[in-house]
Formats: structure tokens, sequence, C-alpha cells
């Protein structure tokens, strides 16, 4: 199916957002993601499905100063 991506269209086959994590290899810590512009808990992030078109933005957390 095809999602937005941070402002780009991509082809995934994740289901859920857990899924779209694993398949980007994203650490599941020190992220933050919303799924149309709905905040996205990590305890939900399995069952938290994903449709053709959704929009999601996925914001790492960097130390740094």
């Amino acid at each position: 199916m095809k999602i937005k991506l941070n402002g780009e269209l991509r082809e995934s086959s994740a289901q859920t957002v857990a899924e779209l994590l694993q398949e980007l290899q994203a650490p599941v810590t020190g992220v933050a993601i919303a799924v149309n512009e709905q905040v996205i808990r990590k305890s939900e992030y399995a069952t938290t499905p994903l449709q053709e078109g959704d929009v999601v933005e996925l914001i790492r957390a960097v130390q740094g100063g």
C-alpha cells in the first residue's frame, strides 16, 4: 500500500505502526508517531492499523547542544 511518510510517498507492506517501525528498522524508543495528525501512544503501536493513503509523521528525538 502507499502511505505518505514524513511528506514523501512510500510503498509499504506494514499493516500496523509497529510493523512500519520494523520495516524502517527504526527504534521504538525515542520516537513520536502521528497517523493522520493523531499522535499514537507507544502502547498502541501494535494495534494501530495503517491504511492506503495514511499520512504518517515519524519524529526521532536527538540529543545535542
